[in-house]
């Protein structure tokens, strides 16, 4: 049998990062984080922790992390249920913890967290990450849901569509006369210089593949941060790809130009969560699925 007290254990030193926070948060010493841990995988018989910083979860730890957030959530849940009357109130807030793309973090995101209801007492733990690479923490066990672009279920979960993200190739005028004087030819977009949110944004290059059949490699700028990654394309320092809840003031201003406005760039994004009856995460994701069907495409 697995103990529920290893379990959360477990829980707070991935979530903590190491055995020392974990020990802060749960009130206890860390040679006792340390002896819950090692009794857990004696248990199960293998090793769950990988022991850096932070601390991760190996493959044989990943079900047994999403197990501890499971019983978390639903602990919290039931006693809140049967807690309900009682003076001082329940157990205290549910925590969700959910990963997010950084363009629907920009835009519509934040309207779906502001529709679950009050009465529900959530408290939101939200991780940003590419929609590439956001179904990782959810297959580790790290978060309860994702905005990932996998269209796959991560096993225990479920995947539901939420639409696409479109996006417009921006670029400030004075830009556009220097590089693009004949057009966003391949020559051009060989050359002109592009931003990139970060590394594992590969959005831009599949964009020139599409338009020039080619793999081109032009002088890139990396601005991970949606306000500034805006601002340096405003600013001339390259193009990019913009989302379009963000692209329509912009051209409606006449600050950016979209260089190829005959093509844009849709990215499908789909909504997976744990297969969990959960009243917390059942509103969480009719909120999430009713405004991405007002905003997306």
């Amino acid at each position: 049998m697995l103990d529920s007290i290893q379990l959360r254990t477990f829980a707070a030193v991935v979530a903590e990062g190491s055995f020392d926070a974990a020990a802060r948060l749960l009130h206890v010493t860390p040679s006792a984080v340390s002896q819950r841990i090692k009794a857990l995988e004696e248990t199960v018989g293998q090793v769950l922790v990988r022991r850096h910083r932070p601390c991760r979860p190996t493959e044989a730890g990943e079900p047994l992390l999403r197990l501890a957030g499971q019983f978390a959530l639903l602990e919290r849940e039931a006693l809140t249920e049967a807690q309900q009357g009682l003076a001082g109130g329940g157990p205290g807030r549910t925590r969700l913890a959910a990963v997010v793309n950084a363009d629907s973090l920009a835009t519509w995101f934040p309207a779906a967290l502001a529709r679950v209801p009050d009465r529900l007492d959530l408290s939101f733990d939200i991780r940003q990450d590419d929609e590439e690479h956001t179904a990782e923490l959810l297959r580790d066990g790290s978060v309860t849901a994702a905005v990932t672009a996998q269209r796959e279920p991560v096993q225990g979960c479920r995947a539901q569509r939420l639409g696409a993200m479109r996006y417009h190739a921006l670029a400030a005028p004075t830009l556009v006369e220097r590089w693009f004087p004949d057009g966003a030819t391949a020559a051009a977009l060989a050359t002109a210089p592009v931003i990139v949110f970060d590394r594992k944004d590969r959005t831009q290059h599949r964009f020139l593949r599409s338009v020039t059949r080619r793999e081109l490699d032009p002088p890139v700028h990396y601005v991970p941060s949606v306000p500034a990654f805006s601002e340096a394309i405003r600013r001339g320092l390259g193009w990019g790809l913009v989302p379009e809840q963000i692209a329509a003031a912009d051209l409606t201003r006449g600050t950016c130009v979209d260089i190829v406005p005959d093509r844009q760039v849709d990215v499908p994004l789909y909504w997976q969560h744990w297969r969990l009856e959960s009243t917390a995460l059942t509103a969480l994701t009719v909120a999430v699925r009713a405004v991405a069907a007002e905003t997306l495409h």
